[in-house]
């Protein structure tokens, strides 16, 4: 089936080329995003690596699978984007109505972006090779994704390739153009990089099961005391070294007190907010609306929560341009009066 379609494709037939490219383009779009850390700029280099295979197929002999084919060119393409492209610069804070405290630090990983589950759920299992080291859930969340964008381009797709997707070090060698003594080193040196960029999460309590009564009993207790604004409540659920990111605004705060303060700062001049459920990076998400005096209430963004255990071990605040990736409205209707 596979040669025929080939065959089909090279002779022009683009529905062909569609067969055989569409079982695999939703994980190559998860493997894109990994990479880059955005969900645009995964699209975009999904559409470019997908041009280059249908430039490329007089080139494919068939000694590797067309898997193998195509992750060889997605992996390419987002090498040449991390190389050659400005990584989108940090913002100025922008949050009408609100003066931020003093940020525990400034950020470097302004760029990222959420993946939303559902692309993620209607995805096929991904056939994972013996030496993978990552559960996909583990591989796409955002501190596992945030920690990857900061390793050099070549490390960071030599651990994914070999680690997240459990290619062999030969396969990996000949997507990259080199030699496997170079990606068993580049794979030592990544894996060091990652332990130094995520020694807390790694050591910290494990969140509960996606979907379980125990997640979804820390989410209820999240989404009563955020639209209460009830600090108290709040500050109850988090960890004591909670953690609060928004990119792409490079401001960071971390510990409860902090987050706290932080989170204090939204609520004030009795802004009130609500809160629509979504799930990201296999985390709880949610879009968050501001209600106006009107009753109209209007989207201000999506927080994305990490848990560990029963408590909430960071907040990632986006801004409100992700939420119709999420099937979520930029407003929500003004509530009609009760009757």
């Amino acid at each position: 089936m596979a040669t025929d379609l080939i065959t089909r494709a090279r002779a022009g037939d683009g529905e062909a080329f569609r067969e055989l490219t569409e079982p695999h383009r939703r994980e190559l779009q998860v493997h894109c995003y990994r990479m880059l850390g955005s969900f645009q700029d995964a699209e975009d280099a999904l559409q470019d690596a997908l041009l280059d295979a249908w430039r490329g197929l007089p080139g494919f002999d068939g000694r590797a699978s067309v898997r193998t084919w195509l992750y060889r060119i997605a992996t390419n393409r987002c090498l040449s984007t991390l190389r050659s492209a400005a990584r989108r610069p940090a913002k100025a804070w922008d949050i009408p109505g609100v003066e931020p405290p003093e940020p525990t630090r400034l950020g470097e990983i302004v760029w990222l972006e959420p993946f939303p589950d559902a692309l993620l759920d209607g995805a096929p299992p991904v056939p994972l090779g013996p030496e993978a080291r990552y559960e996909r859930t583990e591989s796409v969340s955002l501190a596992f994704v945030t920690a990857l964008q900061a390793l050099p381009p070549r490390q960071l797709a030599v651990l994914v390739l070999r680690d997240v997707l459990g290619f062999h070090a030969d396969e990996v060698a000949g997507m990259l153009d080199t030699t496997v003594d170079s990606v068993k080193s580049a794979l030592k040196r990544a894996r060091a990089g990652l332990r130094d960029r995520r020694p807390a999460l790694t050591a910290a309590e494990p969140p509960p099961a996606p979907g379980s009564p125990a997640e979804n009993a820390v989410v209820a207790d999240f989404v009563r005391a955020w639209e209460a604004a009830d600090i108290g409540a709040l500050v109850a659920l988090l960890t004591d070294d909670a953690f609060v990111s928004m990119p792409p605004l490079p401001f960071e705060y971390e510990g409860r007190d902090v987050v706290a303060g932080f989170c204090a700062g939204l609520f004030d001049a009795g802004r009130r907010f609500e809160l629509v459920p979504t799930r990201a990076n296999g985390q709880p998400a949610f879009g968050s609306y501001l209600r106006s005096p009107t009753g109209a209430r209007h989207g201000t963004g999506l927080y994305v929560l990490t848990l560990a255990g029963a408590r909430i071990r960071a907040m990632t605040r986006f801004e409100n341009g992700v939420l119709p990736s999420f099937g979520l409205p930029r407003s929500l209707p003004a509530r009609r009066p009760r009757e």
